[in-house]
């Protein structure tokens, strides 16, 4: 009941529309047991990583399980069920998380430095301070806390090879982002619409045609930060560090763009 609890409190804060266009939201079903229920223990996992890291967990339901601390590194939890999972402080180096499920997931802490989390569902997830350096992160952060969360180096840009699919790319929307950092990132398309990213770090991060309507970047380093057809309409831009006016002129709706 925690777990179906927690579900529709993520679903119900403001997810829809664009926010869940690159999931198959559809028929979802929130009191599936996929969804709630787990069929490991904590123990039961761990037993998988003595035995032969790293550990194969794709598709299995481990929702609301305590997994904190654990390392998990290279594990394959493609389309694993970990929604209201604790993984604060767990090492999830190069894992594999394409298309799992992470609704309002515990990853404070976490190292999912290299992971794939390709079509992943982090809406409402904790992962302030978690490293997701050069992960490939087109994956789904709404209403997600990012705060100081690294991604350095990361992928989260739109990939353009499965359109008949729709646009999968990185969605922050609505996400808490403060200080978090992007520094040489690659956000090509990326919906950041009305997220949180004052004093982000944006230096060498690509947001070319990236959805920046509404979001605050206040105070942000954009120093070699890439705007071509960005729109940053509505988007706060006070206080911007080290900002090109060139760069930062290839924006589209800067005009409406609330500046110094």
């Amino acid at each position: 009941m925690r777990i179906l609890l927690l579900l529709i409190s993520v679903f119900s804060a403001g997810f829809g529309g664009a926010a869940f266009a690159q999931a198959e939201m559809a028929g979802i079903d929130l009191q599936a047991p996929k969804m709630t229920e787990a069929e490991m223990s904590r123990d039961e996992v761990e037993a998988l990583i003595r035995a032969e890291p790293p550990v194969e967990l794709s598709g299995r339901w481990l929702n609301g399980l305590d997994l904190s601390g654990l390392d998990l590194s290279g594990a394959n939890l493609r389309a694993a069920a970990l929604n209201g999972t604790n993984l604060s402080g767990s090492v999830l180096r190069g894992a594999v998380l394409d298309q799992a499920w992470l609704l309002g997931a515990d990853l404070s802490g976490a190292d999912l430095g290299g992971a794939s989390l390709f079509q992943a569902q982090f809406g409402g997830a904790n992962l302030a301070g978690a490293n997701l350096g050069r992960s490939r992160a087109a994956a789904n952060f709404t209403g997600a806390d990012l705060t100081g969360a690294d991604f350095t180096a990361a992928d989260l840009s739109a990939d353009m090879k499965n359109q008949s699919m729709g646009l999968m790319r990185g969605v922050l929307r609505q996400a808490k982002a403060a200080g978090a950092v992007f520094r040489d990132a690659m956000l090509m398309r990326c919906d950041l619409e009305f997220a949180d990213l004052s004093g982000a770090d944006f230096s060498g991060a690509d947001l070319s045609m990236a959805t920046l309507g509404g979001a605050d970047l206040s105070g942000a380093d954009v120093a070699g930060a890439v705007f071509v057809n960005a729109d940053v309409a509505s988007a706060r831009l006070t206080g911007l560090r080290h900002a090109d006016p060139a760069a930062l002129g290839r924006a589209k709706n800067l005009d409406r763009a609330f500046r110094d």
